[in-house]
């Protein structure tokens, strides 16, 4: 992040309006395809009784829920401010990304429990290997056309990563099945079922990670991690006519949107409406859109409060 002073403001109503209706098409789609795919891997999990095929539709499931969940936040995050709810009601992003981390994890103790009942009480599943590969292989397929749907916007928002995310995993996933298959099918070993079911967990457990940690610190308005204070401090100081800073708190109104509020003290308050837009449209490039700033004189009351 580089403090250039000046900006241009380019007009992006067109581009904006195609990435809404890409998006709403992303979801959509990537509902519909995974919501059959559950309904075919749960009917052929419990025909099988593989725990591989089961608690991948279980995480498929729970995918689902995330994707419906992460298109709310989407458009909870567009609907208009109110007198009660002055920044609308984009906080909610926030809550449907901590929501979706949650509900990865108590997939993951579903999926750990099934696993270890497989392995203490084992079912043989060795005739069984090729319709785990076809199902699962249906899987990659699916799985892997809704991660592509997400990919180019998923450094936008943190819900659309994190539906970029548990599909890119979901897709490792169904080839962990598929491999599963194949050494049934060849070997007879069907202990290697309840152990991929294992090692479906860890993987959703360390994709979920950064996503759980991230939207545990946005919902209690940590300062977001695209956002360094000391380049925003840096960016705030290089505007001619500032002096100092204080009061300075940085936090997330939604998964996109970053607010700021603080003093700065300036050396010429005749100046300050200037100094107060140059200091605005830096911090936009910094990645705040929102920036609530009072000006203050060297001699104000709350500046030689500060330096106490």
């Amino acid at each position: 992040m580089d403090c250039k002073h000046g900006h241009k403001h380019e007009d992006h109503h067109h581009e904006h309006h195609v990435e809404i209706k890409s998006l709403n098409t992303a979801f959509t789609v990537g509902i519909i395809l995974n919501l059959l795919f559950v309904a075919v891997e749960s009917l052929y999990g419990l025909i099988t009784g593989s725990v591989g095929l089961l608690s991948d539709a279980g995480h498929n499931l729970s995918d689902v829920t995330s994707l419906i969940l992460a298109m709310m936040a989407f458009r909870l995050a567009r609907i208009k401010a109110t007198k009660n709810y002055t920044y609308g009601y984009k906080k909610g992003t926030i809550l449907v990304s901590l929501t979706n981390a949650i509900l990865l994890i108590v997939a993951v103790i579903f999926i750990i429990k099934e696993s270890i009942y497989k392995i203490i009480h084992p079912v043989d599943s060795s005739t069984l290997g090729d319709t785990i590969i076809w199902v699962a292989a249906i899987g990659i397929a699916i799985n892997g056309i809704t991660a592509w749907l997400f990919m180019k916007d998923k450094e936008k928002d943190l819900n659309i990563k994190g539906a970029f995310l548990h599909m890119a995993a979901d897709t490792l996933v169904s080839i962990s099945v598929v491999v599963s298959g194949i050494i049934i099918k060849y070997t007879g070993w069907s202990i290697i079922d309840p152990v991929i079911g294992l090692l479906i967990a860890i993987v959703i457990v360390i994709s979920t990670w950064s996503l759980l940690s991230k939207s545990i610190r946005l919902a209690i308005d940590g300062v977001p991690g695209n956002v360094n204070l000391d380049k925003v401090a840096k960016c705030i100081l290089s505007v001619p006519g500032v002096k100092e800073y204080h009061h300075m708190h940085v936090w997330a109104i939604s998964t996109t949107e970053n607010a700021l509020t603080a003093h700065i003290v300036v050396d010429d308050i005749g100046a300050m409406e200037q100094i107060k837009e140059q200091i605005k449209r830096e911090l936009a490039e910094a990645g705040i859109s929102h920036a609530t700033l009072e000006i203050e004189s060297p001699d104000s009351r709350c500046c030689k409060m500060c330096d106490n």
